[in-house]
């Protein structure tokens, strides 16, 4: 083995963490967490296809603050995948009954991709239970069918025949620098991967990847001004889904929003460049300028 092996065991190296499942609304749902009982709490979603590992990079940083929990959305990772398609409000209940079961009334919320489009979509729908939203490399946004069908693609080919290779090229398309894939991070996807029934999960997943559904389930214009939390967006100089203007039009419709750009970055910031995202998404969380 290398001296350079990361590990996502050492990722949460000196935080005090632990992985656990809850029941949300009849969704077994599996999060991991880190932080202390009674902080402000703090729920990360991950984007298509993804689970909770996307933020072993951040949860001791954000443990230090915060009660931070990260989970698999339903039908992802290894919470439980009813068969139904996924639009987005499927997601959004999902979120409302997660904080249901963590007896909060309000917490901070921060989605990657699709995890940003849940976010903004519940804090519509939620306002009252929304303290800070950050919208990472969102969607919500944009109609590009070429990326659609790179993601549906690339999604399929990878779970219908989960090779090492197969899943490594997947989590590549996300990062500026394919070497930010880890060995442990593919391991750790091609476990779910392999999981009975996850192909027809997929299917469900990847509906918001249709045209028709995809556009019913955007943010409007005014959706988008309508959300009233405190708001980061944050985006990348190599983001493969949108270009940054993506993200400084939202940020601009958003009232009050704030925008940061992370440099040689990709689809997932908070993994590539971890310190750079956890200052800065911490720094917005408490209200620090």
């Amino acid at each position: 083995m290398s001296e350079g092996y990361q590990s996502l065991w050492g990722d949460l190296r000196g935080a005090s963490f632990e992985q656990g499942y809850l029941d949300a609304g009849g969704v077994r749902t599996r999060y991991l967490r880190s932080g202390t009982r009674g902080a402000p709490l703090l729920v990360m979603l991950h984007g298509t296809g993804g689970h909770a590992e996307c933020y072993s990079r951040n949860l001791a940083a954000h443990g230090e603050h915060f009660d931070t929990y990260a989970i698999d959305m339903v039908g992802h990772g290894w919470s439980d995948k009813p068969d139904r398609p996924y639009e987005v409000a499927v997601y959004v209940d999902h979120l409302r009954a997660v904080l249901d079961a963590l007896g909060a009334e309000r917490a901070h919320i921060s989605g990657e991709s699709l995890g940003g489009w849940v976010a903004a979509r519940f804090a519509l729908a939620h306002p009252e239970r929304v303290a800070r939203l950050c919208l990472n490399t969102t969607g919500g946004a944009t109609m590009n069918p070429a990326v659609m069908e790179k993601i549906k693609a690339s999604s399929r080919a990878a779970v219908e025949n989960p090779t090492w290779e197969a899943v490594h090229a997947r989590l590549a398309w996300l990062m500026a620098d394919p070497a930010s894939v880890t060995d442990d991070l593919v391991a750790c996807r091609q476990a779910i991967y392999r999981q009975p029934g996850f192909r027809q999960a997929l299917e469900n997943i990847l509906v918001l990847q249709e045209p028709a559904i995809r556009q019913r389930n955007n943010l409007t214009d005014d959706e988008w001004a309508a959300i009233r939390a405190p708001t980061l967006v944050v985006w990348t100089s190599h983001d493969p889904t949108a270009p940054e203007s993506v993200g400084q039009r939202i940020a601009a419709l958003i009232p009050g929003a704030r925008f940061a750009l992370m440099q040689d970055c990709g689809h997932w910031p908070q993994f590539e460049d971890a310190p750079r995202f956890n200052l800065l998404h911490i720094d917005f969380l408490l209200d620090q300028h």
